[in-house]
């Protein structure tokens, strides 16, 4: 849980400002994304050898 001091007579803005950076330093956004964003292990490895074929092919084509 994120908490935010307030002072008094501050402006909402501002301790808006210092949540969002708060929450920011967390990495609670990313950690999401990342998870989203999985992959299972064999789909992570098929892209492996898709992109180093591809690498493969176009050394070829260069010599």
């Amino acid at each position: 849980m994120i908490i935010v001091q307030v002072k008094e007579g501050e402006l909402i803005e501002r301790a808006l400002k210092k949540f969002k950076r708060k929450f920011e330093k967390t990495g609670i956004v990313k950690e999401l994304r990342r998870r989203q964003a999985f992959q299972k292990p064999s789909v992570t490895n098929r892209k492996k050898m898709m992109k180093a074929v591809y690498v493969q092919q176009l050394r070829t084509v260069e010599d």
